[in-house]
Order: structure tokens, then sequence, then C-alpha cells
């Protein structure tokens, strides 16, 4: 019997090592509260500006009272605003997955997380030409959906590579995504939920799950 359970012991270990050289396993989810919260300011400062305007809700029939020269000046604004939240949330995430790898005496940048961010790199970079693309020639109400579902697609082709419950996410983002295609007067509201609600559910989900006893 306690030879049963030594040989037991051994392949959860052995399971285990290989598990952690096939994925990288020190995503936090406090990254993912931290990208929702920055998120969520984004999308407040972006209804603080506009709401005036066409963002209440979004009428985009109303968008051909704009010059070209109101168009570029709310797709500068926009641009702007979504490039500030991604750096932050990117910083944001950098710094609490590398405290949980240094708490599990874990190597950040290795085998499983390049071909993780590889795997989200090219749905990532496809969405955000497709995107620019949406901005030039002024289809604000396609560009927003377009991130969600982009990100969708970037979150299960990641997912092999790290914890399977990121493929959950996946799919709410994609479906939500889907939806505000069919939505557009509430776009704003679209991306706040998805960039917002849903990760700070995720990322605390995450962390009782996986953090909490070993913080």
């Amino acid at each position: 019997m306690h030879e049963s359970r030594e040989h037991l012991q051994t392949l959860t270990e052995i399971r285990s090592l290989m598990e952690r050289s096939a994925k990288f396993l020190s995503l936090s989810g406090l990254s993912g509260v931290s990208a929702g919260l920055i998120a969520l300011a984004g999308a407040a400062v972006v209804y603080g500006r506009l709401h005036t305007d066409w963002f209440q809700p979004l009428s985009y029939d109303r968008l051909d009272l704009y010059d070209l020269s109101d168009h570029q000046r709310i797709t500068q604004f926009l641009v702007t605003v979504a490039l500030v939240v991604l750096i932050a949330a990117l910083l944001a995430g950098t710094y609490f997955t590398v405290r949980k790898a240094r708490r599990q005496n874990h190597t950040v940048w290795n085998a499983s997380s390049k071909r993780l961010v590889w795997a989200m790199a090219v749905p990532l970079a496809t969405g955000g030409v497709f995107c620019i693309a949406m901005l030039y020639y002024n289809m604000i109400w396609l560009a927003f959906p377009a991130t969600l579902i982009f990100y969708g697609l970037a979150l299960l082709n990641g997912s092999k590579y790290t914890l399977r419950d990121v493929e959950s996410l996946g799919y709410c983002e994609i479906g939500l995504g889907l939806l505000s295609l069919f939505w557009p007067g509430y776009n704003l509201l679209a991306w706040a939920l998805g960039f917002g609600i849903l990760h700070i559910v995720y990322g605390l989900a995450m962390y009782y799950k996986y953090e909490r006893n070993t913080a």
C-alpha cells in the first residue's frame, strides 16, 4: 500500500512537470482584474467625452452631421484612449504575472510562454489591422465589436498553451462581440462589459481557484 502511494505521488509529480513544460501556468487572476478596471476607466473617459454628442446611446445615423475634421478628431481620441488602455493593461498584467511566477519559482519567458504569445499574436495583429481599416473608412460601428471578436479568437487560440479556463472567457468575448454587431447603439457598453466586467469576473474566479491559498 505504501509503495502504491509512492508510485501515485511520483506519477503526479511527473504529470505536473510535463504540464508546466507544455503550458504557461503563471497567468495571474489579478492581471485580469487590473485589465478590467483599466478598461472600465477607459470606457468612462470615452463616455464622459462623447455622450453629449452621439454616445447616448451611440447613434451612427447622426455621423452625417459631422465633417471630415470631426471624424478625424473622434477617431484620434478613440485610438488614443484604446492605446493607453492597452499599454496600461499590459504593464499591469505583466507585473502580476511576473510576481506570481517568482513566487512559484518559475521562469516567465520560456518555451510555453513563447508559444502562448505567438498563438495570441496572430489573431490580435489581424484584428488590429482590420479595426484600423474600419476606422479609416469611418466604420466605427464595426471597429468596436471587432476588437471583442478578435480578442476572443486570440484567447481561444492561446488557451491550449495555458489554463483552459481562458477558453471560456474567449467564447464570452466572441459572443458579446457578435451580439454587439446587431446592437450598434450600445457598442461602448458592450466594450465595457467585454473588456471590463468579464475580465474582472474571470480574474477573481482564477484568483480564488488557483492563487488564494498560495498568495
